[in-house]
Parts: structure tokens; sequence; C-alpha cells
């Protein structure tokens, strides 16, 4: 018997659900074990003596990086690193929506760039829980 585009998708629906079933209790068993491992950690004086030397460490050196940030040409070079970096953000995130319009439009799922090579459109879904207050919780 041939399986109908209706049964392929409530099939694909209760594969999906059993993935999210799994994840969330891998994510569980996950937080439980990395407790254990903390639990660990912190009952260990030797451990809990270097942590603290860590963290006289990272106040000097926070100190440090605080006064240099001071300095003009630090805070300039700072400001000029944030711009670049939402520019390059706002770039990719045009470049994925042409991207989508040119599979759309072509058909195809791969592009040639000027330097001769070929790159795929690769498409990443994931899923994110909905908060009520956007509408139904089913």
């Amino acid at each position: 018997v041939e399986e109908t585009p209706a049964d392929m998708l409530v099939n694909l629906e209760s594969t999906i659900k059993e993935h999210i079933a799994s994840i969330d209790k891998s994510k569980t068993e996950l937080k439980k074990l990395k407790e254990m491992l903390a639990d660990t950690y912190r009952n260990d004086p030797t451990y809990m003596e270097h942590d603290k030397l860590v963290k006289e460490a990272t106040k000097v050196r926070t100190k440090t990086k605080s006064e240099l940030l001071k300095q003009p040409a630090v805070a300039d070079l700072t400001a000029k690193v944030k711009e670049l970096s939402g520019e390059l953000k706002d770039f990719q995130a045009a470049l994925s929506d042409y991207l989508r319009e040119y599979m759309r439009l072509s058909g195809a799922n791969e592009i040639e760039g000027d330097d001769g090579e070929i790159r795929d459109i690769v498409y990443v879904a994931k899923l994110v829980k909905r908060h009520s207050k956007f509408g139904n919780n089913a």
C-alpha cells in the first residue's frame, strides 16, 4: 500500500514529536549530570582554591581592560568593531533573505560566486516554544 501525502505528514509529525520528547528527556538528564559535576567541583578544596585565584585574576584583568578602554584610540577601535559587527550581521540577514528569494524564483539550491566557487544554499530549522501571550498554547 502506497503511503499518501497525508499519511507521510502524520508520520513525519509523529517522528518530530518523538524527537522533541527525546530532546527534552536528554536535556533533563544533562542538567542533572552537570549539577552532579558542579557539586564534585564545589566539594573539592583544591579546585575551590584554584577557582578563587582565577576569580581574583579575572578582577585584575577586568580592571586593566577597563583602563585600556578609557584610552581614546582603544575606545574608537572598540566602536569601529561594534559598528562593523552590526553591519556584518545586517549583511548576513539580508543575504539570507536574498537567497531564500533566489531559491524560490530559480528552484536552485546552489549559487556560483564571483570567485567561481559553487556554494550550497542551506537553511537550519529549529523549534521555539510559543509564549502564551502570543496566542494559543496548543
